[in-house]
């Protein structure tokens, strides 16, 4: 293997320390496989389905049953699953601007929202066709200790509160990720002291991390990316949406036009690739979630701070480490573009993403352009230089990326890896 001796001994005795915690990835995997295969069953999913559409597309079996089938696995009573979603953003948007309207409240009770969030709520920053300019109200409910305050929630509600938002992956902070339970509990609390209150829960890196999924513990709608965790890494793009019926007809009317809703919308992608990848899930996100155990294992043992540490609960899917320096961020992203399957001769450079008030540097040899159940790792310019990883669709692989990334520290340090 083209890594050092001290690398190679590291991996070892990382791999033994974590054979307890992948055996219960494992289970969960086995468990959410056959609860996907069994809507599956249930929805009697045919290679008819699989076809592409075009024009208006109305009556397209393909996407109504793919529609069918997420909301049965999520637990929901409906769902919208379109290629016509560029990002997670854009779908979490579509729930905020479709239901939402001037004078209602909104909420996040997990503190600042992501940064592409915070350009679309644009309260924090200016941003034009933001929530702000459509005379939508916001708020934060500020984190205590990095956890949500759920004891000052009701101090947070008030009659105009229509909505609130939970984000249940960190973004770029180092708070802990919410868990289903901590997601169930935030909801009961919510719907306790304001029953109409909805909670909306962005569960982008969240998908089969757990047993359950927001949508069956209480949250009222949610919506993440189909290329994160339920795409499998075959989704070549899209996004979803799950929840009540009634939310979920409000959110297609933003998506196409009031009036036509969920009615329209083309195949234009072979819907095989969006069944099969749904089928996939579960396994992929495994391997991400023993990947991340792994990364979090290697990098304690340098010394460094993760986020979440290798005993901790995880609720999704990326693993956060402190290198505490530019150079440091900078050589982590060189070692995993290096053992990466595509563009594995790129050096990442730090450039001004969209959507971002930092500048980003993201090392991303994907088969799908940004595709984050691949395996990839970006951050921010900015202290203390957090690097968050993410995906990955076999282990093997980011098990490479990581003994990559640490010869490359390695090699900047000088430092002498003692595992």
């Amino acid at each position: 293997m083209p890594f050092s001796s001290r690398v190679l001994a590291l991996k070892e005795q990382v791999l033994k320390d974590l054979e307890d915690p992948f055996r219960k990835i494992e289970k969960i995997s086995e468990e959410n496989t056959l609860k996907v295969l069994t809507e599956m069953r249930n929805c009697k999913v045919s290679d008819i389905h699989f076809n592409t559409s075009s024009g208006y597309a109305y009556d397209d079996i393909g996407r109504t049953k793919l529609e069918e089938l997420y909301a049965r696995v999520f637990g929901a009573e409906d769902a919208l699953v379109r290629t016509q979603f560029v990002s997670g953003t854009h779908a979490l948007a579509t729930v905020l601007f479709g239901i939402l309207r001037p004078g209602d409240r909104l909420v996040s009770l997990t503190g600042a929202p992501y940064d592409t969030m915070q350009t679309v709520i644009g309260h924090a920053v200016s941003s034009p066709g933001s929530l702000k300019e459509h005379g939508v109200l916001y708020d934060e409910l500020s984190l205590e200790n990095g956890l949500v305050a759920i004891d000052q929630i009701d101090a947070a509600l008030d009659e105009k509160t229509k909505m609130v938002l939970i984000q249940r992956s960190r973004g770029y902070s180092m708070r802990p990720t919410l868990c289903i339970k901590d997601i169930q509990a935030i909801c009961e609390k919510v719907h306790h002291l304001k029953p109409d209150c909805i909670c909306f829960v962005d569960n982008c890196y969240g998908e089969f991390v757990e047993l359950q999924e927001p949508t069956q513990v209480g949250a009222d709608i949610m919506a993440g990316s189909l290329i994160k965790n339920p795409g499998g890494g075959l989704a070549p793009t899209g996004g979803y949406i799950a929840g009540r019926k009634d939310l979920i007809e409000l959110a297609s009317y933003r998506l196409t036009a009031p009036g036509m809703g969920a009615e329209l919308g083309a195949s234009l992608v072979n819907n095989r690739l969006f069944f099969q990848g749904l089928f996939l899930a579960p396994h992929v996100v495994s391997q991400a979630m023993k990947g991340a155990l792994f990364a979090a294992g290697v990098f304690e043992k340098l010394g460094y701070t993760t986020y979440p540490k290798t005993s901790d609960a995880r609720g999704d899917i990326i693993q956060a480490i402190e290198l505490g320096s530019e150079d440091k961020l900078l050589a982590f992203c060189g070692g995993i573009q290096k053992y990466s399957p595509v563009d594995s001769f790129v050096k990442p450079e730090p450039w001004d993403m969209p959507g971002y008030t930092d500048q980003i540097i993201m090392a991303a040899g994907t088969f799908v352009q940004g595709a984050s159940i691949e395996f990839s790792a970006d951050g921010p310019l900015r202290a203390p230089y957090n690097v968050y990883l993410q995906g990955g669709l076999t282990f093997e692989q980011i098990m490479f990326g990581i003994l990559g990334a640490a010869e490359e520290i390695e090699n900047l340090t000088k430092k002498i890896l003692v595992p």
